[in-house]
């Protein structure tokens, strides 16, 4: 129990603490912002530096494919649209559980406007016990708990594309039925495809190469079918915390005549570019975006992206909805098409505005997705009564997990 009283007295130090930190991030942002100008009147030669010496850093910078000036007005979103969504949650395995075993929840929506259509609004369970299923990270040196976690990766992603393409095409179609399967096709409502988070896996980068097969291969097969369905994928990132952008403004103070980091500052504890820590690329693109603006696209430069096929490598872009700055990753065929990522964008405003501040595909999939406390047991009631039916005896929770649930203090 969380004695209350104990933590208020420690609450004051948290908050002269924040007001500190709140002065000194408004200077960051400043130098920041100064940085920035001076980037886009040497975005030339900043991008010769990254490109000969982007190797030698210790901290990932990203590339801007577009001027760093870039401010794209979006359009108004079409009156007929559709939005899909998945979301995924899990009930881990534990041994002190009546079976050890695991369950992926993917919630999955499809929402329709304009149409005079009923959403979609469900989940898809699925309940992994075989020795394969459980056991099959522990060659790797990857739990099962792990595993579990990227799994559910995987099934959010093939779920996303079964609805794309498998509930999308009847009843509204393509406009054009191309004779060859590997040219993308395009739905006659615009149609985008969401997920929650971002599109480059990091996790997978300290993997064995058979183990992120398993999972990078899947999800990207589940990227293309969307792609041949003319189906742009985004992934969307709320309070995002990346600084890839202010990573490439480190560049310009660099003191050292290149930006050789291993040479240079291998034994630093602090380098001494390192003059915007504690700002975020939101917080510095806060400053220069309009509502319903864009910035500049970007393509990331994340080691994990050398196994991703070239058209699915990661683009992203900077997104003023309105109630915050918004990450938005998509693959490079979205990026690399106007029309598409214009029409994406578009919908992502419109999702925000009618989710009071976020995509409500994405709340309603979350939603759906979630495994409450109630859920859990009920789960575990039911694998209870279902192994007392085909005869096993002595079932139960261990002794530590039943004290564990009651106190006799």
């Amino acid at each position: 129990m969380l004695d209350i009283n104990k933590v208020a007295k420690q609450l004051p130090g948290i908050g002269q603490h924040l007001v500190r930190e709140t002065a000194a991030n408004q200077h960051r942002l400043q130098l920041a912002t100064a940085s920035l100008q001076q980037a886009i009147d040497r975005q030339v030669e900043l991008a010769a530096i990254q490109q000969q010496w982007g190797n030698r850093l210790f901290f990932n910078s990203s590339v801007p494919v577009e001027p760093l000036d870039t401010r794209i007005d979006i359009a108004a979103p079409p009156p007929q649209q559709t939005v899909l969504a998945t979301d995924g949650s899990q009930i881990a395995p534990s041994h002190h559980e009546i079976a050890y075993c695991y369950l992926i929840n993917v919630g999955r929506v499809m929402i329709h406007y304009g149409q005079n259509l009923h959403p979609l609004l469900d989940s898809i369970p699925e309940v992994f016990y075989q020795q394969e299923d459980l056991y099959i990270s522990r060659q790797w040196g990857i739990s099962t708990e792990e595993w579990l976690g990227y799994r559910r990766a995987v099934s959010e992603a093939t779920v996303l594309a079964e609805l794309g393409c498998n509930w999308v095409n009847p009843p509204f179609g393509f406009e054009d039925m191309p004779e060859s399967v590997a040219v993308a096709r395009k739905p006659r409502v615009p149609t985008l495809a969401m997920v929650d988070g971002s599109l480059v896996y990091w996790f997978l980068e300290q993997l064995p190469t058979d183990a992120r097969d398993q999972i990078l291969n899947p999800i990207l097969a589940a990227w293309e079918e969307l792609r041949l369905a003319g189906i742009p994928i985004v992934g969307y990132l709320s309070s995002s915390r990346s600084i890839d952008n202010l990573n490439l403004l480190r560049l310009l103070t660099c003191p050292h005549d290149v930006p050789d980091c291993p040479t240079h500052c291998a034994d630093a504890t602090k380098l001494p570019c390192q003059q915007f820590e504690g700002v975020r690329d939101t917080t510095l693109w806060n400053t220069q975006l309009a509502p319903g603006q864009r910035s500049c696209w970007w393509q990331s430069t994340a080691k994990i992206l050398d196994w991703y096929d070239d058209r699915h490598k990661v683009y992203f872009c900077y997104l003023h909805v309105g109630t915050e700055i918004a990450r938005v990753e998509v693959p490079a065929w979205v990026a690399q098409d106007d029309q598409l990522s214009g029409m994406a964008l578009s919908l992502i405003i419109a999702q925000v505005n009618k989710g009071y501040g976020y995509p409500v595909a994405l709340a309603e999939a979350h939603n759906q997705a979630v495994v409450r406390g109630a859920d859990r047991s009920s789960f575990f009631a039911l694998l209870e009564q279902e192994l007392i039916k085909t005869g096993l005896k002595n079932i139960g929770t261990s002794y530590k997990e039943t004290r564990k649930r009651g106190s006799i203090a």
